[in-house]
């Protein structure tokens, strides 16, 4: 994954005037481009392409407080080896998992082309002083971390305070060293398109390699339509800068169906440059084995059962 260059200083500053009006975001048309994208039908070829290319840009997940040394050693076992029986099924784009838990994701991974990512700055809620968070990221990235997942300070942004998440971002940046940055915008607390947008290009502003939807702990988390509107924030900072800046949808996305309609809904907005794991994840715990037994139909004409593959 290419570092991604800073954006011109033009672009970065002042802020308030680049940011959309409250308003400018046509819901109803937006809600109705993306429903008819997902509409698009595939092949059978074509549909099984998408199904791999779904896994290769899986980041599997795991985030809760019973997280264990051997729970995550499991995960990265399946990561590598999505289905052990089936060397033709290739291994997903990355674990994300706690800092605390880095280590033994890095050293379970070593060989492999799967990469660890790990969440900071507060997780999920962004609610710490800012010597925290950059203490969080600086303490992931030197167990190993490849990959930051941050989080914004969504009580800075829906206040108003644009410039103290921009700079946070900023600084968080500056501490991921070469490990490349994904924020956070957790869209089921901004309330709005508008904001959705607005902290979209804010974060890319402020360096974000990626603009990732949602932590997964907050109803409602991904759709497609709030990936339409980042997705649409991403191609104009393109089509202004040249600047390439990747997206993950996370949160909800459980079935191979509904993999696909990202996917769509990706090259219909950024084309086939962005079909790429380099570029697009999904941020996903229980999408792999729907995906899986979707590819053993589509090879076969049966089902698999669900019992036939391990449980995320």
């Amino acid at each position: 994954m290419a570092q991604a260059p800073a954006l011109p200083r033009g672009f970065e500053l002042p802020l308030e005037p680049r940011l959309p009006r409250i308003g400018a975001i046509d819901a109803v048309a937006l809600e109705a481009r993306a429903g008819e994208l997902a509409k698009r039908s595939i092949k059978k070829d074509a549909k099984l392409a998408a199904l791999d290319l779904s896994i290769r840009m899986m980041d599997l997940t795991t985030l809760e407080g019973a997280d264990t040394p051997g729970k995550v050693a499991a995960l990265c076992s399946k990561a590598m080896r999505p289905d052990p029986t089936d060397p033709s099924i290739p291994s997903v784009a990355a674990v994300c998992v706690y800092p605390n838990l880095v280590a033994v994701a890095k050293e379970r991974l070593a060989g492999s082309a799967v990469k660890v990512a790990s969440v900071a700055t507060a997780f999920p809620s962004g609610q710490s002083p800012l010597a925290v968070k950059l203490a969080d990221v600086s303490a992931a990235v030197e167990l190993g971390a490849d990959e930051i997942d941050m989080v914004i300070d969504r009580g800075a942004f829906l206040s108003g305070r644009y410039a103290k998440v921009f700079d946070e971002i900023v600084e968080v940046k500056a501490a991921c060293g070469e490990a490349h940055l994904k924020v956070i915008l957790e869209t089921g607390e901004l309330g709005s398109y508008d904001n959705v947008r607005r902290a979209s290009l804010l974060a890319m502003a402020a360096g974000a390699d990626f603009i990732k939807t949602s932590t997964g702990k907050v109803a409602p988390a991904a759709t497609l339509p709030v990936t339409l509107c980042m997705l649409e924030a991403i191609r104009d900072v393109h089509d202004e800068t040249g600047r390439i800046v990747g997206m993950k949808p996370a949160g909800g996305i459980r079935s191979a169906r509904q993999a696909i309609q990202y996917l769509c809904v990706l090259n219909e907005t950024l084309g086939s440059a962005w079909m790429t794991p380099a570029l697009f994840r999904f941020g996903a715990s229980s999408l792999l084995n729907d995906v899986l037994m979707q590819i053993r139909k589509q090879r076969t004409g049966a089902y698999q059962s669900g019992d036939y593959f391990t449980i995320d």
